[in-house]
């Protein structure tokens, strides 16, 4: 399984095999879940950051973290309805 796709299943146990599937389907689902790895990646290297940026920088990759995570999920309820 791809680490993007893990990365989605993490926010939403529930919802994996919706996930799995949907990723296997759709590539711009899969570059979703790729936003929302690189956008969590980013986020620890920046919670370890001594950099003097660092509490700003974590601030604005916790939003983005939200709001990929939300941009998932209404994706995925748009799925499950359509």
């Amino acid at each position: 399984m791809h680490h993007a796709v893990q990365a989605a299943i993490a926010c939403f146990p529930d919802r994996g095999h919706a996930i799995e599937e949907l990723a296997r389907m759709d590539e711009s689902f899969q570059s979703l879940c790729e936003d929302l790895a690189e956008a969590q990646a980013a986020l620890v290297r920046w919670e370890r950051s001594t950099s003097p940026v660092g509490a700003a920088r974590c601030a604005e990759y916790r939003i983005l973290v939200r709001d990929l995570a939300a941009e998932l999920a209404a994706e995925l309820d748009r799925r499950a309805k359509g």
